[in-house]
């Protein structure tokens, strides 16, 4: 069978191509922006990669056009698509009718922490020895990959909220029908797609009411939302983490289940969300067997993932990170677990609001509160559609906006000096900052 792929460089879609590849389908791609490193990975497993929309793309004659969320009405080759009346199906859905229909999906969902969650889950499958298929949003640096499929009935799949497809406006995770669905957290987001809090707890009840009655779902205790979500009425059976009625960590890193201690959580990372995910992570994989012990001796050689806080080199001893943070709450906790590990030493957070909430200004309130742990701030304003200045003037002198890339690496390194931290925040490539911050500094 021939799958074409429309928008076949984004990670999501890459991971499917990368999967279907895997089991044996042909596989071929299109995108606007067909680049490395997405590019040069695909290729390297024979996928065949076309730039642009050309309508002579139909002449592959694929058995059926897969279309990622990137394709919109007025696309020519989607119009072609349409006009022809060809086969086309969303990536979810293609992806759970195909490959997941006779999987035990394990599905993670939240407003933060889905990939390092995912990642989390997975290994512990894998250290257990039930080898797992995954589709992570990321490269979870104990495998090197972000998608594989395997012959185990275990797939864990980082569940996103974000809507299919321009003719499907259900969120992807609703097309997965996961046996077992860790439920994060979840606060306003993606407020390109959503009016509100209520829209999406919405589509999170929709999630809900997809999980079988010998399914479970694994629940943040401690979130008002998540929590209106399971009350709207459910058949599975709830499992809450970060509680005294269910899975929570003591400040010793002593993991309890129901008040019954279950062992001690031993590794290197940082922050109370990480903290949390693992509690997520060991629930759903002692639903599908794993003994919490077993789950404890894996998460401590958890190599997270990359682009979580992630040390992009060291300097005339000033270190230079990598975080995927782009949310305020995900801010906010980023810097509070530098903070907690690196004491007293100086922090440059650098701050690039680059996701479609963030260039929206929905979130801009928030943001001088979700930096006060850094010393200093660095914010890249470059087609801002908000005044980033007036936003974070009560951080006072502490903070410095840029319209120019250039610009604020020389105000970074200026500002720097031996011992402090700068931490690098962005969900996209932010311009190659820490390479040219490191060649600077």
């Amino acid at each position: 069978m021939h799958i074409h792929i429309l928008g076949i460089c984004g990670t999501f879609m890459g991971g499917i191509a990368a999967i279907a590849k895997q089991s044996g389908y042909r596989v071929t791609g299109c995108d606007a922006n067909v680049y490395p490193p997405m590019s040069t990975q695909l290729m390297a497993q024979g996928i065949e990669l076309i730039e642009g929309w050309g309508i002579e793309q139909l002449d592959l004659k694929p058995d059926v056009f897969v279309i990622g969320n990137v394709v919109s009405r007025g696309n020519p080759l989607m119009e072609e698509i349409l006009n022809r009346n060809l086969p086309y199906a969303s990536g979810p859905q293609w992806l759970a009718e195909t490959l997941l229909r006779d999987k035990w999906v394990l599905a993670v969902a939240g407003t933060h922490g889905k990939t390092t969650t995912s990642s989390m889950l997975a290994w512990i499958l894998e250290y257990a020895g039930l080898n797992p298929g995954f589709l992570i949003g990321g490269v979870p640096q104990n495998f090197g990959i972000s998608a594989r499929i395997t012959e185990s009935p275990f797939f864990v799949i980082e569940a996103d909220e974000y809507d299919t497809a321009f003719f499907d406006k259900r969120s992807k995770f609703v097309h997965y029908r996961p046996r077992t669905a860790i439920l994060n957290n979840l606060e306003f987001d993606h407020a390109d797609i959503f009016a509100d809090l209520a829209a999406i707890e919405l589509q999170f009840h929709h999630l809900v009411r997809t999980v079988p009655s010998n399914g479970l779902i694994v629940c943040n205790g401690r979130e008002d939302s998540l929590r209106r979500v399971i009350q709207r009425g459910g058949w599975t059976p709830v499992e809450k983490f970060g509680s005294d009625d269910g899975w929570n960590i003591a400040a010793d890193n002593r993991v309890t289940f129901n008040g019954v201690t279950q062992g001690m959580l031993q590794w290197e990372l940082m922050g109370e969300h990480n903290r949390m995910n693992a509690l997520a992570a060991l629930a759903a994989a002692r639903h599908a067997g794993v003994p919490v012990a077993q789950g404890l001796a894996a998460l401590a050689e958890f190599s997270n993932v990359k682009r979580r806080m992630e040390v992009r080199g060291v300097v005339n001893g000033i270190t230079v990170y990598d975080d995927f943070a782009h949310h305020p709450t995900a801010i906010d906790t980023t810097v509070a677990g530098l903070r907690h590990r690196v004491g007293k030493a100086r922090i440059l957070a650098v701050l690039e609001p680059r996701s479609n909430t963030m260039k929206l200004g929905v979130m801009k309130d928030a943001l001088p509160g979700s930096l006060k742990d850094a010393d200093l701030v660095f914010c890249y304003a470059g087609n801002l559609g908000w005044d980033a200045r007036g936003a974070l003037a009560p951080l006072g002198d502490k903070a410095v906006v840029k319209d120019d890339l250039d610009e604020l690496i020389a105000a970074i390194a200026a500002a720097a000096k031996s011992g402090d931290h700068i931490l690098v925040m962005s969900n996209g490539g932010f311009g190659g900052i820490h390479e040219k911050l490191l060649k600077r500094l």
